[in-house]
This record gives structure tokens, C-alpha cells and sequence, in this order.
């Protein structure tokens, strides 16, 4: 294991992850706080606030601080969930210090002008409408709101125009402050990167920072349940299928990882197979499993004909069923072996390596090695998928969002009966 953790003296964790041969790097400065730290008021305000950073930080404009990193060959780009929001740069060798000059500004210095809230307002407004008229993006944010009815996870990202309106340049102010304290922030390069270059770039930037006592963590979340179903004039009908599942922190983790995989994550999958192959009910078929601190979900998405909804909906019941109570030997290793592979492919590459180095960082407090992750993996058997099934459906609760013509609204029901009876 390349990556090492250390911790200055105002609590910034800073990881650094040598990979020898490349000609590139990537920072990513990541704070634990995102969406699910928002009351209803300020829905909204920490995607909003990713936004103005960009508007002018330090000495420079916006147009000056993506000239600068793109003049060297770099890339600039920066997310906000629901438990972090995340300031990612790659850059060529030699890169990193201009990448923390401005990252450090954008997440300490940003200009804030009055106008300049006034248009993005107006940009995060039009992102908020274009969510809503792209069908495989708003039939997710249905379901999420069910799933988490009347808490922040059960809140949209990008909050609401309503929400955001009070937003001032001082009110955000306060808000970064809080959002980036540096006990919630985490420092992860890795690629070219040195590591007593990269401790005194990070001390030189966020070392002066203030302690905080932290802020409490939000209460636990609650899956409601319930059904969210929308008409709409569309070609295909739209289904987002959810259950209550385990959190990061649950010993069950990777056991849910490994049944996603093998209910829908590739072409072998036993959704895929029956859903598409054998029944050419749907184009797109997938399973995941979505995970937050303390609580996740399973999901089904597909796409298919609206007369098809209902049957879809019964077949994805049936497998998951199905694959709770048997799986077999050949196919839990197929699972096991596409899972290994999509998580280390992304950590050859150095923006993913940084990201998920910083998320283990925030969620366990320290780095998984690659083996440990893969011994995790290998260690889930046949009888784990049976407790999973059960306690997957044990407080018999689900979520089926549907959005389509008439004839799709049946897969609610179809859904329901074919899971709980």
C-alpha cells in the first residue's frame, strides 16, 4: 500500500499516494459535509455555494483561475453530494502546487459578489429544470424523496428555487465557513506527487486554520417507503425499484456490493439475462446499491415499453427473490470477480484513487488496502446473500417511482404483491 495518512497539528487529515511511472497527478480536497447536513431552509445552499467559488477566489476572476490551471495542462472540476462535496484538479507533473494555490482559494477566498450570486441563481435554476424534464434523472429523484421522505436525504442536491432565493453573499459566507471547517477536511493527491512536497503544500494552505468543536451528525435516516408515479407522454416508461438496505459502517457492506453485482451489474447478471435476454422487456436494466453513513439502498433501474412496466416490475421481484434464497457457486464468483475488477480499475486511475482515499479517510478514519477490500469481497458466500435477502425485505417496505404513459402505473402493485404477497 502506497497511500500514506497523516493529520495536522488543526485537524486537516492530508493522503498522499505515490504512483511511480505516471506523468500526471490528481488533488482532490474533499469536505465531509454535503446535502444531508442541510436544513429545509437552506436546501440547496452547499451545491450553491460550489457554484460561487468558481465565480472569483483570491486575486483571481473566473475566468483567471480556469485559464491558470488550463494554461499548465490541467483539468478543474468539483461535486457536491449528499455527506461531502468534493474540489478535484488534475494536472501534469510539476502541477501540484498551483493546484493547491487555487483550490485553497476557492475553498477559503472566494470573492462572493452580489451579481455574481444573482446569475447563478438563475444557473442553478436551469439545472434544477432540466433535472426535472430528463425523465432518468427525475424518476431517481423521485424515488430518493420517497425513499427519505421529510429528511435531507430525501431532498434534492440542487435544493429548489424557493430554498435558494435568501442566499446572500454574507449568509454563504457563513455557510462556507461552516461547510469547510477543517476538521472535516481532507487533503488526497495521488499520481506524481511527492509526499514531504505535498505535507508542506498542505500545511502552507490550510495548516492556519482554526479548530472547530464539529458540528453533530444528522439523525439517523429512515427509509419511509411509498410509491411515486407520474404521467408523462414518453416513449418508454421509466421504474427506479428501492429497499431498505445497510450503511457503510454495516458488516454487510460488501455482501450488498457483491448482490447488486449479481442481480443487475453486468451482462451476466440475472436481471439482465432474464429481463432483456430472455423476455426483451427492457433495453436497460441495471441493479446498484446506493450507501451513506448509516443506512443504503438496493436499486433496480429500467427502461421499457409502458406496457411492459407491470411485468418488469413482477420479474425483478421474482430475481431478487430468486437470488436471495440460492445462488450458485459459479455465478458468485463471476459476482465477486466483476466487482474486484471495477474498483480496481478506478484505482489505476489517480482522481479516482485520491476520491476514494478521501472517502475512507471521512467515513472509517483510515485507508483499505487494496488486498484487505479484496479479502472482504472474497469472503462473501452463499448463505450471506440469504441474511441480506432477509433483511432486505423484513420491515416489508420498498419504493417503486414510475414515470410514463397510463399503462406503466400497474408496476407499483405488480411490484409489491410479487415481493411481499
Amino acid at each position: 500500500m502506497t497511500a500514506r495518512l497523516h493529520t495536522l497539528a488543526n485537524g486537516v487529515r492530508v493522503i498522499c499516494d505515490p504512483m511511480p511511472g505516471l506523468e500526471t497527478l490528481a488533488l482532490s480536497v474533499v469536505a465531509g459535509r454535503g446535502a444531508r447536513y442541510e436544513d429545509e431552509r437552506h436546501s440547496g445552499w452547499s451545491h450553491l455555494l460550489e457554484h460561487m467559488v468558481f465565480k472569483g477566489a483570491g486575486k483571481r476572476t473566473a475566468r483567471e483561475i480556469v485559464e491558470a490551471i488550463e494554461t499548465e495542462g490541467g483539468q478543474l472540476n468539483a461535486a457536491t453530494g449528499y455527506e461531502r462535496t468534493s474540489f478535484q484538479t488534475r494536472a501534469l507533473k510539476g502541477g501540484l502546487p498551483l493546484a493547491m494555490e487555487i483550490t485553497a482559494d476557492l475553498l477559503l477566498r472566494p470573492t462572493m459578489q452580489a451579481a455574481d450570486l444573482v446569475r447563478e441563481k438563475q444557473v442553478v435554476g436551469q439545472e434544477i429544470a432540466e433535472a426535472a424534464d430528463t425523465p432518468d434523472d427525475l424518476v431517481f429523484e423521485l424515488a430518493q424523496e420517497k425513499a427519505f421522505e421529510g429528511q435531507s436525504l430525501g431532498r434534492p442536491i440542487l435544493g429548489t428555487v424557493k430554498s435558494l432565493k435568501p442566499a446572500t453573499p454574507d449568509s454563504l459566507s457563513a455557510w462556507r465557513a461552516a461547510l469547510y471547517a477543517p476538521d472535516r477536511l481532507v487533503v488526497s493527491a495521488a499520481g506524481s506527487v511527492d509526499e514531504d512536497d505535498l505535507l508542506a503544500l498542505a500545511e502552507q494552505a490550510f495548516g492556519h486554520l482554526t479548530p472547530t468543536a464539529g458540528e453533530p451528525s444528522p439523525a439517523p435516516a429512515a427509509f419511509t417507503g411509498g410509491v411515486a408515479a407520474k404521467g408523462r407522454k414518453l416513449e418508454q416508461a421509466h421504474l427506479v425499484l428501492l429497499l431498505p438496505a445497510v450503511g457503510a459502517g454495516d458488516d454487510d457492506y460488501f455482501v450488498q456490493r457483491v448482490f447488486a453485482e449479481a442481480l443487475g451489474g453486468g451482462m451476466s447478471s440475472r436481471l439482465f439475462q432474464e429481463a432483456r435476454e430472455n423476455r426483451g422487456l427492457a433495453y436497460a436494466i441495471d441493479a446498484y446499491a446506493d450507501t451513506y453513513e448509516d443506512v443504503g439502498v438496493l436499486g433496480i433501474y429500467a427502461g421499457c415499453a409502458a406496457g411492459d412496466a407491470a411485468e418488469l416490475a413482477r420479474i425483478c421481484a421474482g430475481e431478487l427473490q430468486s437470488l436471495a434464497s440460492s445462488v450458485g457457486a459459479a455465478e458468485l464468483t463471476r459476482a465477486k470477480a466483476q466487482l474486484k475488477a471495477s474498483m480496481f480499475m478506478g484505482r489505476e486511475q489517480p482522481l479516482s484513487r485520491a476520491e476514494q482515499a478521501a472517502g475512507q479517510t471521512l467515513l472509517f478514519g483510515r485507508l483499505y488496502p487494496a488486498a484487505e477490500i479484496a479479502q472482504a469481497i472474497d469472503a462473501v458466500t452463499a448463505a450471506d446473500f440469504v441474511r441480506l435477502g432477509e433483511r432486505l425485505v423484513a420491515d416489508r417496505k420498498c419504493v417503486v417511482s414510475v414515470l410514463g404513459s397510463k399503462a406503466a402505473m400497474a408496476a407499483p402493485e405488480a411490484f409489491e404483491t410479487a415481493l411481499f404477497g
